[in-house]
């Protein structure tokens, strides 16, 4: 049986209701391990493209997350350093790798690297929140990694931006509030006792004009559950 090319022109196409949300685990074991190995892929799903030739906007496709089969483009020719630079800026790397384990087989098959692209040229490059995550094929011998085959696996994210960020004024009322340890409807709640006598003579008063039958309520609470 065929599988099916989700592929089309470089862009990723699932049909509507399908995500694409493997782990890392997944991408590493059932898909780069494949490509490297040159065994058939689950499917035809990540598209083929160096991607550190282009700045993350101009790379295809507009989900929220992006996989790319990328080959590894080494700045120098005798040298393992990967070429990290594009037109308009340049990925630099960002934490500390991840290893992947599986529970297929025991030990570390796989590593996830992070990089955030800077606008400019390096060193004084502003950062950006696009992410990268660079998947690697690799194996653990004697606590040394070795790297596996000349291909990695990317997943291409936009990092959302956080409250603070993006509103400096309410995280700032927010934590006001939480240092008076006064909830922030608290104001809405206050009645003086003035309007409350006042309320509560007005109600008493028209309460010799108004009737409110409870069985009528309760018959109306219940015909409108009932309908569920």
């Amino acid at each position: 049986m065929n599988k099916v090319n989700f592929v089309k022109n470089g862009i990723s196409k699932l049909p509507p209701g399908f995500r694409f949300q493997p782990t890392d685990e997944e991408l590493v074991f059932e898909y780069l391990k494949c490509k490297v190995f040159s065994y058939p892929l689950p499917a035809t799903i990540i598209p083929e493209i160096n991607v550190c030739k282009y700045d993350p906007s101009d790379l295809p496709g507009n989900c929220e997350e992006r996989y790319f089969f990328s080959s590894k483009d080494t700045k120098y020719r005798n040298g393992n350093r990967m070429n990290r630079t594009t037109n308009s800026g340049y990925w630099k790397a960002s934490g500390t790798d991840k290893r992947i384990s599986t529970s297929a087989c025991d030990g570390i098959v796989g590593i996830r690297k992070t990089l955030v692209f800077y606008e400019g040229k390096s060193p004084n490059g502003s950062r950006t929140n696009w992410v990268l995550h660079e998947h690697r094929l690799v194996t653990i011998e004697n606590n040394y990694v070795n790297e596996i085959g000349d291909w990695v696996l990317c997943r291409l994210l936009m990092k959302k931006r956080s409250i603070t960020e993006s509103d400096g004024s309410t995280s700032h009322m927010h934590k006001r509030n939480k240092v008076r340890g006064l909830p922030r409807l608290f104001d809405f709640m206050m009645v003086s006792k003035s309007e409350h006598s006042s309320t509560s003579s007005s109600c008493s008063s028209s309460s010799n004009n108004i009737e409110v039958s409870s069985n009528a309520l309760d018959h109306e609470e219940t015909s409108g559950y009932a309908d569920f």
